[in-house]
């Protein structure tokens, strides 16, 4: 009965096992399984450390299952830390553990809690080799564990999944994938030679580092959407923005550095979402009014946009292109302009009342700024 590959006894066999509890990816599934109970506004003890369990167990099956095929059925691995009887017996344990903890789920909560508890079983136990050698499944398992222990979680608190649930897990869905995408890069060498086709072999590491990073710009995206939209708390875009300046920081960093960066970002991102559910720092705070600028307003709003135009361009060798473009587009949005005004689309209220050619000033600043702005991004995003 042993499990130790290297060594025997007791003590050998515990810390074999033990050697497949992987902080680092352990941590943030059980971890999403709180914040469901926090997201819920409950934190019933026994639900919480059922759902918990069930989480823990299902991915603790996905590393023990990881290594016995990486080590035992495809040579991939130098070394593993058990034999591949332990390994299969661990496999047996985790799943006992995670029966139970479903069968508790079931009764204090009902069917519905242990049923949604199941699906991380299933990633964890068909993690290798059946997902992990296709790009959408490799990259998807992980990110849609943490999505069903955030959901399982909120329901085993509440009886019942709120929108809110539901949008916090496809934010981690989006996210996590884009980290997924860049940590398999780390492997491309490898992954190519034994035609192991994770995104960034189908794709190339190019382009692959591009969805990547799309997927965190998107994710970044839903949360200031969501939080606008009522659904996620006011303070939640403080979460975005500090792991978008972290994604930012790894755009030119190779895959092992940007992989651990973005972990670690990561933990920072679920760490801020979590306070700013449970907390709530900013609720009832009123939006900045920079209506204080009175009749400036329009205008002050359009030199701050107007001067990052002008950085991005003037960094990106750009300015010349750009006013290229603005004079050629400038005809069309004058008259497309002068036009909605005249029939009354829309009014400009805090403005200079200052008009020329038929329209404010502020329009014209308008149809130079926004394409400047557009060209900057550009240009500056050709250059990642």
């Amino acid at each position: 009965m042993a499990f130790a590959r290297d060594d025997t006894g007791l003590r050998a066999d515990l810390g074999a096992l033990a050697s497949q509890v992987h902080p680092v990816f352990m941590l943030p599934p059980v971890a999403a399984s709180a914040f469901g109970a926090v997201i819920a506004g409950r934190m019933a003890f026994v639900p919480l450390l059922l759902h918990a369990a069930a989480t823990f167990f299902a991915v603790y099956t996905a590393h023990v299952k990881d290594g016995y095929v990486d080590f035992y059925g495809r040579g991939e691995d130098d070394d593993h830390p058990l034999t591949a009887a332990g390994c299969r017996r661990a496999l047996v344990g985790a799943g006992g553990g995670f029966a139970a903890a479903s069968v508790g789920l079931w009764a204090v909560v009902g069917p519905v809690a242990a049923a949604l508890a199941l699906p991380m079983w299933l990633l964890g136990v068909l993690h290798a080799p059946q997902f992990d050698t296709n790009p959408v499944t490799t990259t998807l398992g992980y990110p849609l564990g943490v999505a069903t222990a955030i959901v399982g979680g909120a329901y085993a608190q509440a009886g019942s999944v709120a929108g809110d649930a539901l949008a916090f897990a496809a934010v981690f869905v989006i996210t996590l994938a884009g980290v997924k995408i860049i940590d398999d890069a780390t492997d491309y060498d490898y992954d190519r030679s034994i035609d192991k086709r994770t995104v960034a072999v189908a794709m190339g590491r190019t382009r692959a580092r591009r969805l990547a990073h799309g997927l965190l710009y998107a994710g970044f995206t839903l949360v200031v959407v969501f939080a606008v939209d009522g659904l996620f708390p006011t303070a939640a875009p403080a979460a975005a923005v500090a792991f978008g300046a972290v994604a930012a920081v790894t755009t030119r960093a190779d895959a092992e550095l940007a992989t651990k960066l973005l972990v670690r970002g990561a933990y920072v991102f679920l760490a801020l979402l979590v306070a700013s559910v449970w907390f709530r720092p900013l609720a009832g705070a009123p939006l900045p009014d920079i209506g204080v600028f009175g009749p400036y307003t329009y205008l002050a709003t359009e030199v701050g946009f107007g001067s990052l135009a002008f950085v991005l361009l003037y960094r990106a060798g750009a300015l010349r292109r750009a006013a290229r473009t603005i004079l050629v587009l400038y005809p069309l949005a004058f008259v497309w302009d002068w036009y909605t005004l005249t029939v009354g689309v829309f009014a400009i209220q805090l403005r200079t009342g200052v008009d020329l050619a038929g329209i404010p000033v502020e329009e014209h600043l308008f149809m130079v700024v926004v394409p400047a702005l557009v060209v900057g991004i550009h240009e500056t995003l050709s250059e990642l």
